[in-house]
């Protein structure tokens, strides 16, 4: 049975860094707009709550269009005629280096924050979210001087009496709204401000009414690392009071979006009324495909980190797995038994290895969908229900046989919940795995590469793993297909959703 491990509020207290404990300690924070810090026009708060206790953590401004207004008109100023316009590539891969190395120096500090207002675990958010933005910053720092475009020779038509030369140009595409889920807050965030600084665009954040904190504490490092003021506006609000104006704004430039299908869909519709660029990265059914050979701890032990790595609230989990029948059985029997046996506790707490889910909202989402799951006619191997009664916690769930037309086996869930089934043939799981309206990320679990290059390419997926799961890195694009989105976060094709072409022909 998973054990909950308890961690006291006093005792996470002694657990934080100085400075973590001065910025939880305020509770009541402010949103940074034009480089000050500054409360929402209407005068309106929203409560955010620790995860692991349900207990108050902090209290932001709930910004509405008046807010909004202010923070776009910031970021308008800034890039048209502000000095960030005026920055040279090298100042602004300076200002990205200075930002990583500030970010680097509070490593600790920022996985804290973030393991309170999310309830993950802070030394895998140190490890994992911080290290890898870091890291983003650092490598988009080195793009800012190496934004080149191109000469080229015309061949118009000599009857027109011209001797021209023409080149082409890459511009910034100017203001950015970038809207942040609450999965990863500190990561995703810089998925899409280390791209759009680099390019020289400004930028009007938004982070998810959940997780707030981590931007802020953002905010105030990016004061540090000498920014000009609105260059990067903060704004903290729902959806409705300050995603809305924020997306809908004439003067936005372009939107880059992480979050569910439904919302990004809204969202498109929205941009295409004002032609924004836009770039969406949204949900996921991510299949796990275990091969014949490959041993069954193994891949007990892969599938088991595929889905229950960050609680499950990963975009690309592998929610899906199919295993050869050869070995069906062994592998879901395996991964019963490391569910079951999984410690959950507060994120602080070096213990626990699985945190709480965000919020009493998914907290219900998903249980509904397991109790959904088992009368659809899954066989329930281990989990099935919320783990004590204080706190958000799911046990890691594992249901099995389930058919491909269930809606736990179509929709996602966004939790701790694996949903299993046999396979026979290559042909056969290909066909499965792309049964669905996602095509976010899949893994291939096989030492027999001649299998593993057929079936690569037969998966409609923007990330194919082979022996590993969601293992990211800096330089390789990320990003989906069919109604996972369109456009890539990381890597040199992320840079290019924040600049325009420009074609320019002269005659001499």
């Amino acid at each position: 049975m998973t054990e909950i491990v308890r961690l006291s509020t006093a005792d996470a207290v002694k657990l934080l860094t100085p400075r973590a404990a001065a910025f939880i300690g305020r509770v009541s924070h402010k949103m940074l707009i034009d480089g000050s810090w500054s409360e929402a026009a209407a005068g309106g708060a929203m409560e955010v709550l620790n995860p692991a206790t349900e207990e108050l953590l902090a209290r932001v401004p709930a910004a509405g269009p008046q807010d909004v207004e202010r923070a776009v008109a910031a970021a308008r100023a800034a890039f048209d005629g502000g000095p960030w316009s005026r920055f040279t590539p090298e100042e602004r891969q300076r200002a990205l280096w200075t930002l990583a190395d500030l970010i680097e120096a509070n490593a600790q500090t920022i996985a804290q924050i973030e393991s309170l207002d999310n309830g993950k675990s802070a030394a895998v958010a140190q490890m994992v979210d911080v290290k890898l933005a870091t890291q983003l910053y650092r490598y988009m720092a080195g793009w800012a001087t190496k934004i080149e475009g191109a000469t080229v020779e015309p061949s118009f038509p000599r009857a027109l009496g011209l001797e021209v030369t023409a080149f082409i140009r890459k511009e910034p595409v100017g203001v950015v709204a970038a809207v942040v889920p609450w999965n990863f807050p500190f990561l995703i965030t810089a998925m899409k401000l280390a791209p759009a600084l680099a390019a020289g665009c400004t930028v009007v954040l938004k982070p998810a009414e959940q997780t707030p904190l981590s931007a802020l504490f953002l905010g105030e490092l990016i004061a540090e690392a000498g920014f000009p003021n609105g260059v990067v506006n903060i704004i903290t609000g729902d959806g409705p009071g300050a995603g809305a104006p924020l997306t809908s704004h004439p003067a936005i430039d372009k939107i880059s979006f992480t979050g569910s299908t439904e919302v990004g869909k809204i969202i498109g519709k929205v941009a295409m009324d004002n032609m924004t660029r836009l770039t969406l990265e949204l949900g996921g059914k991510s299949p796990v495909i275990v091969l014949p050979d490959f041993a069954v701890a193994d891949a007990a032990a892969g599938a088991a980190g595929a889905i229950f790595f960050n609680h499950g609230q990963v975009c690309c989990a592998g929610s899906r797995l199919f295993v050869h029948k050869k070995i069906y059985d062994n592998v879901v029997a395996d991964i019963g038994a490391i569910a079951e046996k999984m410690s959950m506790g507060h994120g602080l707490d070096p213990q626990a290895q699985m945190g709480p889910l965000v919020s009493a909202e998914q907290l219900e989402r998903v249980c509904d969908y397991i109790d959904l799951g088992r009368a659809e006619g899954a066989e329930l191997v281990a989990g099935g229900a919320r783990a004590g009664n204080q706190g958000y916690f799911v046990r890691p769930t594992v249901l099995s046989n389930v058919a491909d037309t269930a809606r736990v086996s179509r929709e996602e869930i966004f939790g701790p919940v694996l949903v299993a089934s046999p396979f026979e043939d290559l042909d056969d799981v290909a066909r499965r795995a792309n049964d669905t309206p996602y095509g976010l990320g899949a893994s291939i679990w096989s030492k027999d590469l001649s299998a593993v290059h057929r079936l690569v390419p037969k998966l409609r997926s923007g990330s194919v793993w082979v022996n590993c799961h969601s293992a990211f890195d800096a330089a390789l694009p990320f990003g989906g297909y069919k109604q996972s989105g369109f456009g890539k976060d990381f890597g040199r094709q992320s840079l290019d959703g924040y600049l325009e072409t420009k074609s320019v022909v002269i005659a001499l």
